[in-house]
């Protein structure tokens, strides 16, 4: 296959905006001259590398060949910074990191690295459960994920694990689970989802049930669900008494025993408390990247290993 620069670097484009026409618009030509340069790739692969919807689609044989191009951009990105000894040069790398390490530890080493050496960071926020996709699909270099095996090309590296625990505001602990935390009042609390790709409460539920929960919780009505699509809001979703749900010891750091006749609780409060000390869920983050010499790439998964929590 003769695959050009320029090509390439049409797919990265056309892939990471959309369309032809803001493809055009950042590489500073015309959209034919863009058709042309895909039309080209294709030709050259032998394959149809995208569907031209608005937005496009990448196809399987797309998906190959974007991982290529982005995988060659970075190394003549990296190539130029040395070869230039400017360790500032702009540089942009595009990584998945799940919502809840986002809001509470994972942008401090990134901040550090962009106002350091110069790195710009395209953040694609996705579970942590669902990371890996977006790397198999060549749309980012790496990503924290729960996935300890290995997608093809990409290395694995265990970094740290998260410690969740149910937690409710304490008015709702008086109103929900006068008598504690049982499997028939949590079969009628409202819950707080983050989002239909969320698992957490599912693997807390079927813990404390004994693996009675649906794991479909989330598509019927066995349980009345609020979702929060965003990690803050979903904390303080649970501290204003929408419904219990499990968050991550960093963003509870000031939660109380879940004990609903404790005698410093005030009729009302809405203080976050923890519903159930015994059933905590971890969730292990492992961090996948692409096989690659670079160092800017190396920078960046150093920076997140020493960062990831230990609990």
């Amino acid at each position: 296959m003769d695959l050009h620069p320029d090509q390439l670097q049409a797919l990265l484009a056309v892939s990471d905006l959309g369309t032809f026409e803001a493809a055009a618009r950042h590489l500073s030509i015309t959209p034919s001259a863009v058709s042309q340069r895909m039309k080209a790739l294709e030709s050259a692969v032998g394959r149809v590398l995208l569907t031209r919807t608005k937005p496009v689609t990448i196809t399987e044989s797309g998906r190959v060949v974007l991982r290529l191009a982005r995988q060659l951009a970075l190394l003549h990105a990296d190539a130029a910074r040395a070869l230039d000894g400017d360790a500032e040069r702009a540089l942009s790398m595009p990584i998945a990191i799940n919502a809840d390490s986002l809001a509470t530890w994972a942008l401090e080493p990134l901040a550090e690295l962009a106002t350091t050496s110069g790195l710009v960071f395209d953040i694609y926020r996705e579970d942590q459960a669902h990371s890996t996709d977006l790397l198999r699909a060549g749309t980012v270099m790496a990503a924290v994920t729960s996935e300890p095996v290995a997608v093809q090309g990409c290395s694995v590296t265990p970094i740290g694990r998260m410690r969740y625990r149910p937690m409710a505001s304490r008015s709702f602990v008086e109103r929900w689970f006068p008598s504690g935390v049982t499997a028939s009042a949590l079969a009628t609390a409202p819950v707080v989802l983050f989002d239909r790709k969320d698992t957490l409460q599912h693997r807390y539920l079927e813990r404390v049930t004994g693996g009675t929960a649906n794991p479909q919780m989330h598509y019927t009505t066995q349980y009345t669900t609020h979702y929060i699509p965003t990690s803050v809001d979903f904390a303080r979703a649970i501290r204003l008494g929408f419904g219990w749900g499990m968050l991550p010891d960093a963003q509870s750091s000031d939660a109380q025993s879940g004990d609903a006749q404790s005698s410093n609780a005030q009729s009302g409060d809405t203080g976050l408390v923890v519903i159930d000390h015994d059933s905590p869920v971890y969730v292990s983050l492992f961090w996948q990247q692409w096989k690659l010499e670079s160092p800017s790439l190396a920078a960046v998964a150093v920076a997140i290993a020493r960062a990831a929590p230990r609990d």
